[in-house]
């Protein structure tokens, strides 16, 4: 009875909703005519030159942060406007200022992402293209692979890049790079901001690295800095690497096996985390590097904590290890830190190699030192 009664008033309000009149169309279209004009922000034009643009009519002062301090000029429909360069082909970031705010270019979709993007991106293309840099050679692959973290009981995420030749020679086994992020970043910065598919693509291409496999996982345990660079934070990743990473690369994808064929590596906090982890375990990675990495930097580091026993037998570390590598910006403010660790290995006989470059604590730097460490590792002998 009750199923009669509910459809009869189903049926009944059906009906008075065909008879009430419905709403009247007063939907214009402005064909666009009234919307602002598009801005564009940051433009390069042929010279190298690059026009900066933000549309800000009520702000009192705007300016551009972009090596350095540059005011910006308003105009009377309120755009705001700074050139710079010419620039070096080369990628640059930078943030505009408004009235004592720092903000991003909300005209330019490409930016320092990761955790918490804290900056714009502009390139300045090369001709012919640069080495990081897209060319008319053969690319590799880029998958996401998704996977239950033991030590932190919760899923993770990690990009894996594949040579060209993954997919052309089936019966070829790749050696195996880890490719550690830095603070604020994610397991997706090296790929997208980092361009390292395209690095590896080009370098293949020109036979100056060997095809291999690149793994970057994520470097946080929880988004914090103790996350990826306490010794407890540095540990629970250790644990990951080692007992859920290496075990679904090696079981997944065709891996050369042996220490031989395992480097790792990483930028700023990952590269704290290659250098430690790495040098922890000389039977799992022969190749170790670390670019830019602050926790070797710090006046406080004493690399005897870190590593007990690394010093007292160089001659033991010389055999085991292929390469240590190490790279910094040449103003990046750990650049002294880095000298005095080189000074150490030294005085202790420790075989390494040492790639400064021209720059700060930026990608442009990270870039020049991976395509720096693709093109040593995995050969027969130390470079």
């Amino acid at each position: 009875m009750n199923k009669l009664i509910f459809a009869a008033a189903a049926a009944a309000c059906a009906l008075a909703a065909q008879d009430s009149p419905r709403p009247k169309n007063t939907y214009h279209s402005t064909g666009g005519s009234s919307a602002a004009p598009r801005l564009i922000s940051p433009e390069v034009n042929p010279d190298r030159t690059i026009v900066f643009r933000l549309r800000a009519p009520e702000a009192l002062q705007v300016t551009l942060s972009f090596s350095g301090s540059k005011p910006m000029t308003k105009d009377a429909a309120g755009i705001w406007t700074a050139t710079a360069g010419p620039m070096e082909p080369e990628l640059y970031q930078y943030n505009f200022v408004v009235d004592g705010v720092r903000i991003l270019d909300p005209a330019n979709p490409n930016m320092k992402n990761g955790r918490t993007p804290d900056a714009s991106m502009v390139e300045v293309p090369g001709s012919p293209p640069r080495f990081d840099e897209l060319q008319a050679v053969p690319h590799g692959a880029l998958s996401i692979r998704s996977y239950i973290s033991t030590p932190l009981k919760k899923p993770r995420k990690l990009y894996v890049y594949t040579p060209p030749q993954y997919d052309s020679e089936p019966a070829r086994r790749f050696p195996v790079l880890y490719l550690r992020h830095g603070s604020g970043d994610n397991e997706a910065n090296w790929s997208e901001t980092g361009r390292a598919g395209a690095i590896l693509d080009n370098l293949i291409a020109q036979r100056k690295a060997r095809p291999m496999i690149i793994v970057m996982p994520n470097g946080d345990t929880d988004g914090s800095w103790a996350g990826g660079s306490s010794p407890e934070g540095i540990e629970l990743l250790s644990q990951e690497l080692l007992r859920d990473i290496i075990p679904m690369i090696d079981r997944t994808y065709r891996v050369a096996r042996g220490r031989e064929n395992r480097a790792i590596t990483g930028l700023s906090m990952g590269g704290g985390q290659a250098f430690t982890i790495g040098l922890k375990h000389p039977e799992l990675f022969a190749w170790v590097g670390e670019f830019s990495s602050g926790l070797v930097s710090d006046t406080d580091f004493k690399l005897e904590k870190h590593l007990p026993g690394f010093l007292d037998h160089p001659e033991d570390v010389n055999g085991k290890l292929k390469l240590l590598f190490l790279s910094c910006g040449t103003e990046d403010p750990r650049y002294p830190g880095q000298l005095d660790l080189a000074d150490t290995l030294k005085q202790h006989g420790i075989k390494f190699a040492w790639y400064p470059s021209p720059g700060v604590h930026e990608w442009k730097v990270w870039r020049h030192a991976l395509a720096e460490f693709a093109q040593r590792v995995f050969q027969e002998v130390r470079q």
